[in-house]
């Protein structure tokens, strides 16, 4: 790893951050830095809950849950992780957006992030991780739009709940008339 150059991404299992995490890789490869992939989990139930009610072995066991995930994604991305790179997975308990501006915090980091299509009702209840990061990063952000396969699924999907619902054809007719 030359000059201490770090590649942050953020990682959560979905389409889009897989996306990212590719293409936080092959910047990771360019630059010949370190690779640093951040899942930021909460418990279930958020913050609140769990300091109502901790029981620290569910802890253990939310914390080395989103350490699987991160391997899980290497494994679909690449097959597990790149031999070649200098990595260094990151499960962290925190928001995403707040978790990944705080861990790239030199000017020379690079931090990579997935975006992707979400509804109304999605963007109401869950704040966008991308543009937390895009506002408040102290470092330069790539934003990894969706993969061209997710955006055409995306777009057949919005096509299809515009279409008219079809009626289903009357089989008793056809039958009565065979058996006749």
């Amino acid at each position: 790893m030359a000059g201490g150059k770090r590649v942050f991404v953020g990682v959560s299992g979905s389409t889009a951050s897989l996306a990212a995490l590719r293409r936080a890789v092959a910047e990771a490869r360019r630059t010949d830095a370190l690779l640093v992939p951040v899942l930021a989990w909460t418990p279930p139930g958020g913050e609140t809950a769990y300091r109502k009610h901790p029981v620290p072995a569910l802890m253990r066991q939310w914390h080395e849950a989103a350490r699987k995930r991160l391997d899980t994604a290497f494994e679909e991305s690449f097959g597990g992780y790149p031999s070649d790179l200098d990595i260094r997975p990151m499960p962290v308990r925190f928001a995403p957006g707040p978790a990944l501006v705080q861990i790239a915090d030199e000017p020379d980091d690079l931090l990579v992030v997935g975006t992707g299509r979400r509804g109304r009702m999605r963007r109401v209840f869950h704040k966008s991780v991308s543009r937390y990061c895009l506002a408040h990063a102290k470092c330069p952000v790539i934003a990894v739009p969706p993969p061209e396969l997710l955006r055409e699924l995306s777009f057949t999907a919005r096509a299809l709940r515009r279409m008219p619902a079809l009626e289903a054809p009357d089989w008793t007719a056809a039958v009565h008339a065979h058996r006749g």
